[in-house]
């Protein structure tokens, strides 16, 4: 049976010092150093949020070669990638060939990825976008005995609640039925033409904190 749950948040950003210093600014914790994703040309910077879920802080590698293909998650957009941003999330499956053909929304082609140890496979479109910008999810799947967030420090966040807002909220709805997804996430609909984006709930150290990806939203940490 086709089953798919949370795995991780993904915030983009112009460089991995910004995005870094986001993190720290709204969440009041620093995320740990991560590794290289060679064929993408990127690099990123991690959070525990769980024993199977973590937030991703990822940015262009300066130091890299450019991919032959576009970087995922819009890395190569300037619109997109001006500011540190909750661009996106990404669930796991136990088939994500199953999961791809299944779901109702384009969300690439199953492409063979690694970081230093670690091999997964994971849904990216030609063009670099995000399914649904960014509400609806990327699809991965860990090649790996166990999950990575199980060897990341704890700085004590956990994260609450996902959110998602979308003028087409019922493909979104539509996507997460077919692939199996089995967790909570609540998708809202929005006045057409409205930008699409999610909010993050993240319990901390210092309290319940938000991160937003909508563009008006972001700034000082909001409390839920």
């Amino acid at each position: 049976m086709l089953r798919s749950h949370f795995d991780h948040l993904v915030v983009t950003a112009p460089d991995l010092a910004a995005g870094v210093d986001y993190i720290s600014r709204e969440l009041g914790v620093s995320p740990q150093q991560g590794g290289e994703h060679v064929s993408m040309g990127t690099h990123n910077f991690l959070l525990k949020l769980g024993e199977t879920a973590f937030l991703e802080v990822i940015a262009v590698n300066p130091d890299a070669p450019a991919p032959k293909q576009q970087r995922w998650f819009e890395l190569d957009e300037p619109e997109s990638n001006e500011s540190p941003r909750l661009a996106t999330w990404i669930v796991r499956t136990n088939d994500i060939k199953a999961a791809l053909l299944a779901s109702p929304v384009v969300s690439g082609y199953v492409t063979p990825m690694s970081r230093g140890a670690l091999n997964w496979s994971i849904t990216v479109p030609r063009n670099g976008s995000l399914p649904l910008q960014g509400v609806a999810p990327t699809i991965i799947q860990w090649q790996v005995a166990a999950h990575p967030a199980g060897t990341m420090k704890d700085a004590g966040c956990s994260l609450i609640r996902l959110e998602g807002f979308h003028p087409r909220a019922e493909k979104v709805t539509a996507m997460l039925k077919a692939i199996g997804f089995q967790g909570d996430f609540s998708v809202s609909p929005l006045p057409a033409g409205e930008q699409p984006y999610l909010v993050a709930h993240i319990q901390t150290p210092t309290g319940l904190r938000q991160l937003s990806g909508n563009r008006e939203r972001t700034g000082p940490a909001l409390a839920s």
